[in-house]
């Protein structure tokens, strides 16, 4: 009975999932929107807005928009162009001509002349640029992610904090963002190109808001923490953390996103029409315009971490297992093309008699960094002292 019981079962859920077919969503938003991706700071750099029309829903993809005419105005009349960079859809400003001031009320204007077939301008909304307080203090502390038994061996990571005060209260509203960049060696020595750098910016969005506390100060903020499954630990180890002053209503924008996605990357291939911008048409303010023009003073500080941390992942443990033995290199096919050395023997082998014995494996990676990274030496880069 349990037998019979059972197929009637099985014969009912089979029965179902073939009448399951693909949903898709119905919607009325069939029109291409226009996205805006732009940063004002009170930094001595270049300025970039990037301009792009999102797809309709389905295809969750944005094209980059050219063409267009690039304008930032500020409260005492000043007007700054911005100029189409080799980037499509990325304008950038002239360093010569502006930076932004804290204090200073800056407005974004764009035309999209034939770039579009409504010919239709934007405008963000006038947006402030707050000061922002510096990072009193940026450190780091160990971290056990797995406790050692009798047959593993403890695993540690790493948790980095920061300290920062407005004595003014006035930022209240704080959003961050980093680049970190790390060191590390090839264990093979066989080749050149055995040390690397590799750089990588953060795609998580970090806000915070001090709104509701009596002082407006953070104290042991944990802005990004490391984990033992790179190699970012393994040798030397830098990360630029970057503090922003924003508004409330950017920090509201911030926080709808961050409910939807914590990736930046793909911020804008999740269409989120549901979070208002501060940019507008000006000849039809009906409609949806995305992304958000900010405005943000910014202060930055950075930190080395040279600890030796134990349980890290071995990113060349594949380069151990996946190898092929010989002992003339002449026999090695595609040598230095689908197969490289990583261990070479010339000695008295295990069986008492001199021996050549040649290791190779099938992944270039294992024995040539600038795979992963680069080998030049980052500008601001100092070695251990």
């Amino acid at each position: 009975m349990k037998i019979i019981s059972y197929a009637s079962v099985l014969i009912i859920l089979l029965t179902i999932a073939g009448c399951i077919e693909k949903f898709t969503p119905s919607t009325v938003e069939t029109q291409f929107n226009l996205v805006v991706d732009g940063l004002i700071t009170n930094q001595p750099e270049v300025y970039k807005v990037r301009l792009s029309w999102s797809i309709p829903l389905g295809i969750n993809t944005t094209v980059p928009l050219g063409g267009c005419d690039i304008t930032v105005h500020d409260d005492l009349g000043h007007s700054y162009q911005f100029a189409e960079s080799s980037t499509p859809g990325t304008y950038i400003s002239d360093t010569t001509t502006f930076q932004g001031e804290i204090g200073r009320i800056y407005t974004l204007h764009i035309n999209t002349n034939n770039a579009t077939p409504t010919h239709y301008s934007y405008e963000s909304v006038p947006v402030k640029m707050k000061a922002v307080p510096p990072i009193d203090s940026l450190y780091y502390e160990k971290v056990i992610i797995k406790e050692s038994t009798q047959v593993s061996d403890v695993e540690e990571g790493c948790q980095i904090y920061l300290n920062t005060y407005d004595p003014d209260g006035n930022c209240r509203f704080y959003r961050w963002d980093y680049t970190e960049t790390w060191k590390f060696q090839i264990p093979y020595n066989i080749y050149p190109n055995q040390v690397c750098w590799i750089s990588n910016n953060s795609k998580n969005i970090s806000i915070k808001s001090t709104s509701i506390l009596s002082e407006d100060r953070l104290n042991r903020y944990p802005i990004l923490f490391i984990s033992n499954l790179t190699d970012r630990l393994s040798l030397r180890y830098s990360v630029l953390i970057n503090q922003y002053s924003i508004s409330e209503e950017e920090f509201t924008y911030w926080e709808m996103l961050q409910s939807i996605s914590q990736d930046v990357g793909g911020l804008y291939e999740i269409i989120p029409f549901s979070i208002p911008s501060n940019i507008f048409c000006v000849e039809d303010p009906g409609e949806q315009v995305l992304g958000y023009f900010s405005v943000s003073a910014r202060t930055s500080k950075r930190i080395y971490i040279d600890e030796r941390f134990e349980g890290l992942v071995n990113p060349y443990f594949m380069c151990q297992i996946d190898t092929s033995m010989y002992k003339y290199k002449e026999k090695i096919h595609g040598l230095n093309e689908t197969q490289w050395i990583i261990y070479e023997f010339h000695g008295i082998g295990p069986l008492g008699r001199w021996e050549d014995i040649i290791i190779t494996t099938f992944h270039r990676w294992c024995v040539d960094c600038s795979v992963r990274g680069t080998t030049t030496r980052p500008e601001f880069w100092e070695d251990f002292k």
